[in-house]
């Protein structure tokens, strides 16, 4: 009997083992970050189209001067992709960039590696941008007749020093006046709580409006009911928005006339070309990355399930071209290890066969032609 179970034993760790290392197979290994790092304005194709005649006019972007959480000592600070896309989207279409921080100066920056690509390492090598960031505008010298329209970078520092502020809550009275475009991302939108108009109305009582929510923020964070000064998502419906929620970080955009509002990171780049077409323009043509045709497909998966999911894994790698990863794996991945750490194993296993079928594509597309 004992061999019985001691053979069992070895069979189910010897099974488990193998699709662990299965599983592990089907995740591509990390960028080469030493190479992007490398990378400058001039090696990415979109940024070329920046123009050179007269400008659109000024677009400030805000970014969190906060460093840590409270009085706790843990770091924190704006999130720098949502500083990087934003920047370049608004000077690609035609308009001058300023950014501003509650105190000037150079601001504290969150940098996921997982998250930084060509554009955050181009921003990181262009002196003319990072000089702009390295001596950010004290909000309080901001004149907001100078600016076309206003938009607030995430970064879980915004929760603490974005509400609140009366030189944010004077430019957006302002912006709100001149009809300029107001825009924010992911934690951003804690700029917009608690304003009140001069009618004595709140600003976003019957908005429409998305941001990070509760669910969003209770996943990473479960305690952050006590670490931040409220749930940004409790606070903005309590102002009386109506807040619009899109599935667990994915992309979600809401537009109320001039105000424009993105739920999470995988956003940002909706929620500025949304604000472009606000100002009256077309944004100029932008090749979407991996990441955002990965999040295409677990949208198209929310939505309508495997199959649909699936068809637009397989549109996205036969317009690949043979040329490697069409969609970022990683990424993939990581939603199934939040499906399966929520219990979500029908998702976990669906998002398991799309990861397998596109590592599969992927490699076809590398192999010699016969």
């Amino acid at each position: 009997m004992l061999k019985k179970i001691l053979a069992t034993i070895l069979c189910t760790a010897a099974i488990l083992f193998g699709t662990a290392f299965w599983l592990k197979s089907l995740i591509p290994p990390a960028p080469d970050h030493d190479a992007l790092a490398r990378t400058t304005p001039a090696d990415v194709p979109y940024l070329k189209q920046i123009p050179t005649e007269k400008e659109r006019g000024r677009i400030l972007v805000v970014v969190s001067s906060a460093a840590e959480f409270g009085n706790t000592g843990k770091k924190t600070g704006y999130e720098f992709t949502e500083l990087a896309r934003p920047y370049y989207v608004f000077s690609a279409n035609g308009f001058v960039v300023d950014i501003a921080s509650p105190q000037g100066g150079e601001p504290p920056a969150i940098m996921d590696k997982d998250d930084m690509g060509p554009f955050e390492y181009a921003f990181l090598n262009d002196n003319g941008a990072m000089k702009k960031l390295r001596n950010s505008i004290p909000l309080e010298n901001v004149v907001a007749d100078q600016y076309e329209g206003i938009f607030f970078a995430g970064g879980k520092g915004a929760m603490f020093d974005f509400p609140g502020n009366p030189a944010i809550q004077n430019l957006v009275i302002a912006l709100h006046k001149n009809d300029g475009v107001i825009g924010a991302v992911c934690h951003g939108p804690a700029a917009l709580a608690d304003i009140t108009l001069d009618t004595g109305a709140s600003f976003l009582d019957g908005r429409r409006i998305t941001s990070f929510t509760n669910e969003e923020e209770l996943f990473l964070i479960p305690d952050a009911e006590q670490v931040f000064p409220f749930l940004l998502e409790t606070r903005l419906r309590e102002n009386g928005a109506v807040l619009e929620k899109g599935p667990l970080y994915l992309n979600q955009v809401t537009i109320d006339n001039g105000l424009v509002t993105g739920q999470n990171p995988w956003s940002s780049w909706n929620v500025t070309e949304a604000m472009v077409r606000a100002l009256g323009y077309a944004p100029v043509p932008r090749k979407i990355t991996e990441t955002e045709k990965t999040v295409e497909i677990l949208l198209a998966y929310e939505n309508k399930g495997h199959d649909a999911a699936s068809e637009t894994l397989q549109n996205f790698m036969q317009h690949a071209g043979g040329n490697g990863e069409a969609i970022d794996r990683r990424l993939l991945a990581m939603h199934g290890l939040v499906a399966a750490m929520k219990g979500e194993m029908k998702k976990f296993l669906d998002i398991v066969r799309l990861l397998a079928s596109a590592k599969h594509r992927t490699t076809d597309s590398r192999l010699p032609a016969s």
